[in-house]
C-alpha cells in the first residue's frame, strides 16, 4: 500500500511540473508577443527560441575556466537556459538586453546574473557600464571568448550590422566565435574582410519558424 501511495504522488508531482513547464513556456510566450507588438523592430520575433535552436547556438561554445561570453538580446532566457546547460556559471556570463521588462524578469529568474540593460549595436559602451566584462579595463580587444545573438538583424540596415560584427570580432579572442540565428535564406550579416570564415549550421526544423545558426570567426 505505501509503494502504491508513493508511486501515485510521484505520477501527481510529474503531472504538476509538466503543468507548470507548460505554464511557464505560454507565459514567456505572451511576454515576447506582447514585446514585440510594442517594437516588432527591435524584438524580432513573435516567441522565444525553441530549445533545439538554444541548445544548437550553445553547442559552439566550451566552458573554460575565465571564460567570458555575452549574450546578445536575451529576451526571456531560452538561450540563457542554454548555456547553463552547456555548463557556463553565472560569473562567465554578461547578458545585454534592452528591454526593461526582461531585464527584470531575467534578474529575477537567474538572481546574481549580470543583465546590462543597454543597446548591444553599442557593444563595448554597454560592456563598460557597472556590472561588465570591460568595466574599469583599458584593454577591450580580444578579451571575449564567445558572443551569442539573438538579436533581429534584418531589421536593421546592413551598415549597421556590419559595424556591430566588425566591433564583435574586435573584441573576441582570434577564432573565437560570433554566434547568430536567423529565420532568413541567406547570411544575416556579409562580412567585410576575407579574414573572417562564416559556418552555417543545418536547418533546426523544430523550432518555429525554422532557422539557422551562423557562426562567424576571425583569426590573429
Amino acid at each position: 500500500m505505501l509503494k502504491r501511495n508513493s508511486i501515485h504522488v510521484e505520477r501527481l508531482r510529474e503531472k504538476l511540473d509538466k503543468a507548470a513547464a507548460v505554464r511557464a513556456k505560454v507565459l514567456d510566450e505572451m511576454k515576447f508577443i506582447r514585446s514585440w507588438a510594442q517594437n516588432p523592430l527591435r524584438t524580432g520575433a513573435v516567441a522565444p527560441s525553441g530549445p533545439d535552436l538554444a541548445a544548437k547556438m550553445a553547442s559552439y561554445l566550451t566552458p573554460r575556466p575565465h571564460s567570458r561570453v555575452v549574450e546578445l538580446g536575451p529576451g526571456t532566457g531560452a538561450v540563457t537556459r542554454a548555456l547553463f546547460e552547456r555548463g557556463f556559471s553565472h560569473g562567465q556570463l554578461n547578458l545585454i538586453e534592452y528591454s526593461a521588462n526582461f531585464c527584470e524578469m531575467l534578474s529575477l529568474r537567474y538572481p546574481g546574473l549580470p543583465v546590462l540593460q543597454g543597446d548591444a549595436y553599442a557593444l563595448e559602451q554597454t560592456l563598460r557600464s557597472a556590472g561588465g566584462f570591460l568595466s574599469g579595463e583599458k584593454q577591450t580587444a580580444h578579451t571575449l571568448d564567445g558572443i551569442v545573438s539573438s538579436l533581429p538583424l534584418l531589421t536593421r540596415p546592413e551598415a549597421v550590422r556590419r559595424k556591430l560584427l566588425n566591433e564583435a570580432l574586435t573584441l573576441l579572442k582570434p577564432g573565437a566565435p560570433f554566434i547568430q540565428f536567423s529565420y532568413g535564406l541567406v547570411m544575416p550579416v556579409t562580412p567585410d574582410s576575407h579574414a573572417v570564415s562564416v559556418h552555417t549550421s543545418e536547418w533546426v526544423w523544430k523550432n518555429l519558424p525554422p532557422a539557422r545558426v551562423w557562426v562567424y570567426r576571425k583569426g590573429h
